[in-house]
C-alpha cells in the first residue's frame, strides 16, 4: 500500500505542500510538513505539492517496502532501502 513519507530531517518548513496542497499536509508541532491524509493519492495538488518542495523531503512509498529509518536505527534499514524490520522501535519506521 503506497504513502505519502515527508523526511522529517530534510523538511524546512517553508509550507509550499501545505499552501499548494492542505487535503494532505499541515504542519507538526516543529513547523515542519506533516501527513494528515494518506487518501486520494494520485490528486493534481499532491503532485504538484511533491514536486514543488525545494528539498525534495516529500516522497510516496509502499510502506511493505522501504523505510524511513535514521542511521542509528536499531533495525539497520534506511530510507528508500528495502525493509528488513520485525521488531523495530524506531519512531520513524512505518515497516511494520
Amino acid at each position: 500500500m503506497e504513502k505519502i513519507l515527508v523526511d522529517d530531517s530534510t523538511c524546512i518548513g517553508c509550507g509550499a505542500c501545505i499552501a499548494i496542497d492542505s487535503e494532505h499536509f499541515d504542519f507538526n508541532d516543529e513547523g515542519k510538513s506533516s501527513v494528515i491524509s494518506n487518501e486520494n493519492l494520485k490528486s493534481n495538488n499532491l503532485s504538484n505539492a511533491i514536486e514543488s518542495c525545494p528539498v525534495a523531503a516529500i516522497s510516496i512509498v509502499d510502506n511493505e517496502d522501504s523505510c524511513n529509518c535514521d542511521e542509528n536505527c536499531e533495525c539497520n534499514c534506511q530510507e528508500e532501502q528495502e525493509c528488513n524490520c520485525e521488531d523495530c522501535s524506531c519512531e520513524n519506521c512505518h515497516c511494520n
